[in-house]
């Protein structure tokens, strides 16, 4: 079984910054795209950031790119999501999610990634 297992969220106040981790099974962190959604109440899950498995290909979602980071640790099998300048309007359950095995795509939607952590709470405060 494949897992996904997110940590790092908390109450942070506007302003500051967090780094969320994403730990994976070595078969899906090697071979797959890592991605990162968020959902705020009331709303629909929407794409954050996403990046290739081979290589360093990143991309993000207009309202956090310049203030968030997408990485990956191949030795710890860790993907992160730094977020930086936080406001409200980041506050939100965060899923990390892993694409199709061998995909050498860089997904966006949620229908092109097969596995999903848990989430994690991130609330930022004004």
């Amino acid at each position: 079984q494949v897992q996904l297992v997110e940590s790092g969220g908390g109450l942070v106040q506007a302003g500051g910054s967090l780094r969320l981790s994403c730990a994976a099974d070595e078969r899906i962190f090697t071979h797959a795209p890592m991605g990162w959604f968020r959902q705020a109440p009331g709303k629909e899950r929407e794409f954050v950031s996403a990046i290739k498995w081979r290589g360093s290909l990143t991309v993000y979602a207009d309202s956090v790119k310049g203030r968030f980071t997408i990485s990956k640790d191949n030795a710890k099998n860790t993907a992160y999501l730094q977020m930086n300048s936080l406001n409200p309007e980041d506050t939100a359950v965060y899923y990390c999610a892993a694409g199709l095995i061998g995909s050498f795509s860089l997904p966006t939607r949620e229908n092109e990634y097969a596995y999903w952590g848990q989430g994690t709470q991130v609330t930022v405060s004004s």
